[in-house]
């Protein structure tokens, strides 16, 4: 799929991401760690930032993780990060991140997330409640 494709997706969520000084590398390019860092800001901005009444209450834990950098990120006021659920399991779900800076796409990113059980160790199965919250947020184009 091409970077232009990519920005063009309907995506059901979308984050502006503040960049920081201290996110740069010597070349002056946000660091591909930073990047590790401002996805999972914007996947927790996105689960926490609803009601989560009956979701995840013991947690969530990335299972995988999956990055194709596509471009450096530099450090400048415009930078997001579109997001949405292209899969939902039992027990997991895919959830793809794509940054975006000056209209063109920066990573692809796709991360499994597993449902904690009560012991916070353990998985368990989705609830009826989460499943419907996820379904909200499947991404409708082909990816």
């Amino acid at each position: 799929m091409s970077n232009e494709t990519l920005t063009h997706l309907p995506w059901p969520f979308e984050f502006e991401m503040p960049l920081r000084w201290s996110d740069q590398d010597v070349l002056g390019h946000v660091n591909n760690a930073r990047i590790i860092t401002l996805i999972e800001e914007a996947r927790i901005r996105w689960t926490r930032g609803f009601e989560p009444a009956g979701r995840f209450k013991f947690g969530t834990v990335v299972a995988t993780l999956t990055i194709n950098y596509l471009r450096p990120v530099h450090y400048q006021p415009e930078f997001r990060i579109q997001m949405a659920v292209t899969r939902i399991g039992t027990k997991s779900f895919t959830v793809r991140h794509v940054g975006i800076q000056n209209e063109a796409a920066t990573f692809d990113c796709t991360t499994v997330m597993v449902a904690l059980a009560e012991d916070g160790v353990s998985s368990r199965a989705l609830n009826d409640t989460e499943r419907a919250w996820l379904e909200a947020a499947l991404m409708s184009a082909p990816v």
